[in-house]
């Protein structure tokens, strides 16, 4: 998937436009997706809101299990997991999704969110839906 392709992914994901996502790699092995850090986007003190931390990580996610779906296929959020291991408080976060299965009808994403010096500031595993076109009428 080329850089054009990657964004555009992430314009059928409204909220990632909102928020001002980009996605600099879009494989089906490897998802990066990043975000500023912006006073718009935080909680008190000017930490990143964990909202906004989740919401990064589940794009990153989902878009890795919709690189990896059959034809035909969608994908949807069913379950995700987030461990908080610090705060981001200024630079770019960076979110790097990896499947670790895929399957006919789940696909599992690992996804590490990382500061601008590259330290984990959350992990999130989640799994997401295959959902399969319904048969004819």
């Amino acid at each position: 998937m080329t850089a054009t392709d990657a964004t555009t992914l992430l314009h059928t994901m409204p909220l990632c436009e909102a928020l001002g996502m980009r996605a600099p790699v879009a494989r089906p092995d490897e998802v990066v997706v990043e975000l500023d850090h912006a006073p718009g986007l935080c909680t008190v003190g000017g930490v990143l809101h964990g909202g906004v931390v989740m919401a990064l990580a589940d794009s990153a996610g989902g878009a890795c299990a919709w690189l990896n779906l059959p034809p035909g296929a969608e994908t949807t959020t069913v379950e995700s997991k987030t461990n908080f291991l610090g705060a981001v408080r200024s630079g770019t976060v960076t979110a790097t999704a990896r499947p670790l299965h895929v399957g006919s009808s789940t696909i599992v994403v690992e996804t590490t969110v990382a500061d601008a010096a590259g330290r984990p500031v959350a992990k999130v595993t989640q799994t997401q839906l295959v959902v399969r076109p319904r048969g004819g009428a």
